[in-house]
C-alpha cells in the first residue's frame, strides 16, 4: 500500500485525522525474507503481523478494533527492529507485547500456546489439541493457528504435523490430520524453521 493510498484510507475511515495526532492504530509494513508484512500496533501492543494483503488487513483492523488508523514510526519502528533483528539470527525471543483481540475463542486459545514454545523447537497439531482436552480437533487446531494474526511474533510456524518434519504439503492428509497449512505458505514456514534450527 504506497502512502498515497494509505491517505486515501484515512480519509474515508477517519476524516478528522490529523497528521500530529497519533493514531489509535499504528499502521504500516516490513519487508522480510518470506515477503512483506502488514503490521498493525495499537495501545495493547501487536495486533497484526500478516502475510495478508494491506487493504484487507486495513478493513478488518478498521472494522473490528479502530478507525483511527496511521503511520506512526514511534509504534511500528521497535517492532520493525526487533523483525528485522530476528531475520537476521541476532534475536530469538520478542519483548514486544502482543494484542490478540483479533483472535477469538478457541483460535485464542490455540495461538496463545504457541507463545509457550520455545526459539528452536516444535509442538505438534496433536500436542495441542491434547493440552487444550480436544484430542480429535486436529483440524480446528491447524485452522486456528492458519488464521493467526500476528504470525512470526507469535509462533505458529513451530506447530508441525509431526516431529522431525515441518509437513510442506499444506493439505489434509488422507488420514484426515491437517497438513501443516501456514498463512505464508510452506516455503515460509520452513525458512523460519531452519533459521531458528528448529529442522537441518
Amino acid at each position: 500500500m504506497s502512502t498515497e493510498d494509505l491517505e486515501a484510507l484515512l480519509r474515508v475511515t477517519a476524516p478528522g485525522y490529523v497528521g500530529e495526532m497519533p493514531p489509535e492504530v499504528a499502521f504500516g509494513h516490513v519487508d522480510t525474507a518470506v515477503g512483506r508484512l502488514t503490521l498493525a500496533v495499537t495501545g495493547r501492543g501487536v495486533a497484526v503481523c500478516s502475510y495478508d494483503d494491506e487493504h484487507a488487513v486495513f478493513e478488518r483492523v478498521s472494522r473490528l478494533i479502530g478507525s483511527f488508523i496511521g503511520p506512526d514510526p514511534r509504534r511500528l519502528d521497535p517492532v520493525r527492529r526487533e523483525l528485522e533483528a530476528y531475520f537476521a539470527g541476532r534475536l530469538r525471543a520478542f519483548s514486544t507485547p502482543v494484542d490478540l483481540r483479533l483472535a477469538t475463542g478457541f483460535s485464542r486459545t490455540v495461538t496463545q500456546m504457541m507463545l509457550a514454545v520455545p526459539y528452536g523447537q516444535v509442538t505438534t497439531y496433536q500436542e495441542i489439541a491434547q493440552r487444550i482436552g480436544r484430542p480429535q480437533a486436529l483440524r480446528a487446531v491447524a485452522n486456528a493457528l492458519n488464521g493467526n494474526p500476528v504470525c512470526v511474533i507469535v509462533p505458529c510456524h513451530r506447530a508441525v504435523e509431526s516431529p522431525g518434519s515441518p509437513g510442506s504439503s499444506g493439505t489434509p492428509g488422507s488420514s484426515g490430520t491437517p497438513g501443516s497449512a501456514y498463512a505464508g505458505g510452506p516455503a515460509a514456514k520452513e525458512h523460519l524453521l531452519r533459521l531458528e534450527g528448529a529442522i537441518g
